[in-house]
């Protein structure tokens, strides 16, 4: 039945079963996926060494809008994972940092994502699996490249 169904179906049921999984692997945190990716995102940059993260920084990397991006930095703020204090740049910017609760998270991210891919592809062989990534990351490629 896979063969005869169309791409965009196929990958919004990958889609679904993979977040479903990180879904629970962050329900042990008391957080959704969107929330773990966000945070993921500010450690990642932290550890890159950027100055400053601000809100747009992470609507533009997640492609969410001001409007959710606001709700996910106020409800991880209360839970104590993130600081959103005025910048010392731009005061019109909130400047966004990982708690001790939250420092360094990305990389146990990585670690529960690689341990739900290997879960999907356990019957591919390793070129299978790059292959595959090499694939998700041509087409990124072209949706980030494409003008709105």
């Amino acid at each position: 039945m896979a063969g005869i169904m169309p791409f965009g179906l196929k990958i919004a049921i990958i889609s679904r079963v993979f977040r479903k999984k990180m879904d629970e692997k962050a329900s042990a945190m008391g957080l959704t996926y969107v929330q773990l990716r966000v945070l993921g995102s500010v450690s990642r940059l932290e550890e890159a060494g950027w100055g400053e993260i601000h809100q747009n920084d992470l609507e533009e990397i997640e492609h969410v809008t001001h409007p959710a991006m606001t709700k996910l930095l106020q409800k991880l703020e209360k839970k104590g994972f993130v600081e959103c204090v005025p910048s010392s740049i731009d005061r019109r910017y909130k400047k966004i940092t990982s708690t001790e609760k939250s420092s360094g998270i990305h990389k146990m991210i990585l670690a529960q994502d690689k341990e739900v891919f290997d879960d999907l592809c356990r019957n591919f062989t390793q070129e299978q699996k790059l292959a595959l990534l090499q694939m998700t990351d041509i087409l990124l490629k072209n949706i980030d490249s494409e003008v709105f």
